[in-house]
């Protein structure tokens, strides 16, 4: 004959419930506390997302250096590139990064600040190379994509669609 039901009735988990779960409760406490607290790690690098947003920025300011330093050798091609130069300092700021300098006038040279690769004589060839450092710069945010938390991601992949809707609007003729 079976054992007659206890006179105590049970609330709540049982012990073997406890026991299973336990440790990956455990384990979740332990993730959470280390991502709340980053220096709880040891040290207080910047994280891999801070890291690709800080280049992504960088790639865009000196994106914006090369048009302006296109538009200084030919100032012809100014009408045509001001307004893929001034998306690409919209997403520099996007980034994160810090306001870009508008272009020289016409028949100035680009701020020494930082030094920007010789403009090709043509502006056939100029464009080309224009294109060329989009393509470069889009590819490497798509790249990023894989490694980048959800909204990061979605900036990145914007940013690189842009980007290729340039290298298009530049060798179009």
């Amino acid at each position: 004959m079976p054992f007659p039901p206890s006179p105590r009735a049970r609330s709540g988990p049982r012990r073997r419930s406890l026991l299973a779960v336990a440790p990956a409760a455990l384990l979740v406490a332990g993730c959470s506390a280390e991502s709340e607290n980053p220096d709880a790690a040891g040290g207080s690098r910047p994280s891999a997302a801070d890291r690709a947003r800080a280049r992504a920025a960088r790639d865009s300011r000196g994106l914006a250096e090369r048009y302006d330093a296109v538009i200084a050798a030919h100032p012809k091609l100014a009408r045509r590139l001001a307004p893929l130069r001034a998306e690409v300092v919209r997403h520099a700021k996007a980034f994160g990064g810090t306001a870009v300098a508008s272009p020289a006038p016409s028949g100035t040279a680009p701020s020494a600040s930082a030094p920007v690769a010789a403009v090709p004589a043509k502006e056939k060839d100029a464009l080309a190379e224009l294109a060329a450092a989009e393509r470069e710069i889009a590819d490497r945010r798509t790249k990023a994509l894989l490694d980048a938390p959800g909204e990061l991601a979605r900036l990145l992949a914007s940013v690189a669609a842009a980007g290729a809707a340039h290298v298009y609007l530049l060798t179009e003729v």
